[in-house]
């Protein structure tokens, strides 16, 4: 009976080999070693590190995460092996790598209503829209240096325009008020408290709510959707000679100063959508990708103002970003809990090529990661920030720190994911290591 028994525990064992491409100290010994083919990534995760704990008394446990023919594992070893049809018999090749999940959550960012818009495109700042009409420059967790106000509605999307462009930085807002508004400020500034801005130029051509706005890679344009179903085409690059800050002092003495503002109408309309356009993104110069209400996602030529692509998701959509393997898919969500990924290149199909379903309700936001082709995070009102890794259908980090519904997500500085929702807190979750070899 126990030879029998023995045999049977033996049949359940695989003989594998640790390979990563981490450096030291994060390397195992290369040596192969037989292990219960009914171990989950937790117990993968704890013999990497009992290894590395073994050539190094001073290692400190981390998690992991594996692959093997360059999927993640999240079945157990046997049920995965058995699922995609992998042999046993020979040793099995297990990469692993650094974990992606959050090291530190830091302090909320308190903001006086609903953060309805967040981005985290430059390194040096975090860009806020909020439902009481004004717009914030957060330097860090808490940090507040600037005030952007003079939307007389909630702020429904931010842009920056310019995330590279040195200290003096140009942004883009979009309001419920049917307007979009141009700012300008130093990032360099040291200041005790923030400084309020006035913006130097307003956008008016919208006939309702504005709710999304992006930018052209080169700035030199933005692009807005709105209620009114139209996508509208901005020029940025006019000069304000009067100057774009204005100090609160200034504004007493002079105020005629907030009539001084330039105004700016649309140089083209692109016509299509059938009801609100919820989201906009200008990734490549000549095209222009949108979402919308009526279900569609468009691709839109910008110099001969028409879509080239229509895809039909069947779902209302509030949100849309483009990225993953050479910038080329599509991410989108809605009105269910699944975000949802297009790949245009494959012709004759509006099939989703992903999908990924573990949140509870509507999705209001999702974004690609700019260095690493497999990640994304999505936001829903569910109350979660998710990221997910196109190697596996499952989320591979949850974050619930949000007590309300989440409206905006993106990435920030590349280790960084920053959210904002209903419960007026900007959060920041930090040390994620996407895309680290």
């Amino acid at each position: 009976m126990d030879i029998d028994g023995d045999a049977e525990e033996t049949s359940r064992r695989v003989q594998v080999r640790f390979v990563t491409k981490l450096r030291p100290p994060f390397k195992v010994p290369a040596n192969s070693i037989a292990i219960p083919s009914t171990l989950t990534r937790g117990d993968l995760s704890a013999i990497v590190n009992n290894l590395l704990l073994a050539g190094n008394p001073e290692w400190v446990s981390e998690p992991f995460d594996f692959l093997i023919d360059g999927e993640l594992v999240r079945l157990s070893l046997e049920r995965f092996l058995l699922a995609k049809g992998i042999s046993a018999e020979k040793i099995l090749e297990i990469e692993y790598i650094k974990a992606v999940v959050p090291r530190k959550e830091e302090e909320p960012s308190l903001h006086d209503d609903w953060v309805s818009a967040v981005d985290g495109s430059s390194p040096g700042f975090i860009l806020t829209g909020c439902y009481d009409g004004f717009g914030r420059v957060w330097k860090s967790a808490g940090v507040c240096t600037h005030i952007l106000e003079g939307h007389r509605d909630a702020v429904t999307s931010v842009s920056v325009i310019n995330a590279e462009g040195g200290e003096s930085v140009t942004v883009a807002s979009a309001s419920k008020d049917q307007t979009l508004r141009l700012w300008k400020f130093n990032t360099g500034e040291h200041l005790k408290s923030p400084l309020k801005v006035k913006a130097f130029k307003i956008l008016r051509g919208h006939r309702s709510s504005v709710e999304s706005v992006a930018s052209q890679t080169s700035g030199d344009m933005v692009c807005s959707g709105g209620w009114d179903c139209t996508i509208n085409l901005w020029q940025t690059n006019e000069i304000n000679t009067e100057g774009d800050l204005l100090s609160v002092k200034k504004r007493k003495v002079n105020e005629q100063a907030v009539d001084s503002q330039l105004e700016g109408e649309a140089v083209s309309t692109l016509v299509g959508h059938t009801q609100c356009v919820s989201s906009v993104n200008w990734i490549f110069r000549e095209t222009i990708f949108s979402a919308s209400w009526d279900h569609s996602i468009r691709k839109w030529d910008v110099e001969t103002g028409k879509d080239t692509l229509n895809i039909f998701s069947g779902k209302v959509l509030n949100c849309l970003d483009i990225g993953g393997e050479s910038s080329s898919l599509i991410a989108a969500g809605g009105s269910d809990p699944i975000v949802r990924i297009w790949d245009p290149r494959k012709p004759g199909t509006s099939a989703p090529v992903f999908q990924f379903s573990s949140h509870a309700s509507w999705v209001s936001a999702c974004k690609w990661h700019k260095k690493s082709q497999y990640h994304l995070v999505s936001a829903s009102y569910d109350g979660k920030v998710m990221i997910w890794d196109l190697r596996t259908a499952w989320s591979v980090a949850v974050m619930d720190s949000h007590k309300d519904k989440v409206l905006c997500a993106d990435w920030w500085k590349g280790d960084s994911v920053i959210s904002g929702g209903a419960d007026s807190k900007l959060r920041i979750s930090s040390g994620i290591p996407v895309g680290e070899s």
